[in-house]
């Protein structure tokens, strides 16, 4: 009879920074007896995403390195890479930087290795586009691929046809979001949470909110976030619109919570999103839910006409009818509050941790059918 191996999967993850999202999934699979849990970020701190820096786990750790910054794009450099020889699993949250390439040159042929991320969007042209090009075939190294979302999913199938393509969303802890307040309220509040950019669609936003006010309805929007654009983008605006507009300023994950306490409506019309993990935020306050159909957390967590809308990026007018329909129908308001809710029950932490375990079973075992055939 075959022996039977019961031990844990020594698990090791590869990411960018300390995430508190991501940090939320690690913690729900350190509890997982199946897993031995490794996580080692390429650095300590961004200054794209600017949380606090907090006490590190003791499955987490921060390699030596460096970084070469080209516009948004960050290339690492690191060493002292742990010794993979006893792993299972070994899972890669980026591909442009040396430190990943690094490692799917020199171990994907012995250690199952699984790229996870958003979408690829092509860089427009230039020795950028040609670098991300080159870059992205040691994709064709991983032996599966976990795409952030059902828009990424569909993009890998396509793109890595003969992968095993597998879809884990992120995952974050949702518990001190979901306190039971009804809406709508007086005036009705429009919350936006994320950097205040154009390619977030804060500009189209403001542009919407403005001719809202100009029907006459009792409405006011929330901002929580990154400054960065926004005085530039408020100086076209109607003083009216300027006075019924509240900027609250960046906070760290553990404070949003009082923010989307205060709203009855969340909008993301972001031009591109990989995700947008704000939206699932949204979702656990129990908050209807306008994106656009660039945000890849659109079609996962919005079911249009049930707790949100999905609109066209860049369409202002569509943006301002779905908005409309809400602000001028309280009873919308209060189903899709609802509805979020509800759905937000499968969006747990623990939720995801369990279906990255099922992923390491099954890789593990198509690992162990290959070996045996060969």
């Amino acid at each position: 009879m075959e022996e039977v191996n019961l031990r844990p999967l020594n698990i090791v993850f590869y990411s960018i920074v300390p995430s508190p999202y991501q940090r939320d999934l690690f913690y729900a699979l350190s509890q997982h007896p199946e897993v031995n849990l490794q996580v080692y970020y390429l650095e300590a701190e961004c200054a794209d995403s600017p949380w606090s820096q907090k006490a590190l786990q003791s499955y987490e750790k921060v390699l030596p390195g460096l970084f070469l910054a080209w516009g948004l794009s960050r290339f690492h450099l690191n060493w002292h890479l742990p010794n993979l020889q006893d792993v299972d699993v070994v899972i890669l949250n980026g591909y442009q930087n040396s430190t990943s390439q690094l490692l799917l040159w020199l171990h994907a042929g012995r250690v199952p290795c699984i790229f996870w991320g958003e979408k690829i969007v092509a860089a427009s042209s230039g020795i950028k586009s040609k670098l991300q090009k080159v870059l992205a075939q040691a994709l064709k190294r991983c032996w599966a691929i976990v795409a952030i979302g059902s828009r990424a999913e569909q993009d890998y199938q396509q793109r890595f046809p003969h992968h095993p393509i597998f879809n884990i969303p992120y995952y974050c802890s949702l518990s001190d979001f979901q306190v039971t307040v009804q809406r709508p309220r007086e005036p009705v509040t429009i919350l936006f949470c994320g950097q205040m950019i154009e390619r977030k669609g804060v500009d189209l936003l403001l542009q919407a909110f403005d001719r809202l006010l100009g029907t006459g309805v009792n409405v006011r929007l929330l901002l929580v976030g990154r400054e960065a654009e926004l005085p530039e983008m408020m100086r076209s605006l109607s003083p009216q619109a300027k006075q019924h507009i509240e900027y609250a300023g960046f906070h760290d994950p553990e404070y949003l919570p009082q923010f989307f306490e205060q709203a009855d409506l969340f909008v993301l019309p972001s031009r591109y999103d990989g995700w947008g993990v704000v939206v699932n935020q949204a979702l656990g306050a129990g908050l209807p839910i306008i994106c656009s159909d660039a945000v890849g957390a659109a079609e996962d967590l919005v079911d249009p006409r049930v707790n949100g809308a999905i609109v066209p990026a860049g369409d202002v007018s569509a943006l301002y009818n779905a908005l409309a329909q809400y602000v001028c129908d309280s009873e919308a308001i209060a189903k899709a509050s609802r509805a979020s809710l509800a759905k937000s029950a499968a969006w747990t932490p623990e939720a995801g941790a369990k279906r990255w375990v099922e992923v390491f079973q099954k890789v593990t075992d198509l690992t162990l059918t290959d070996r045996k055939g060969t």
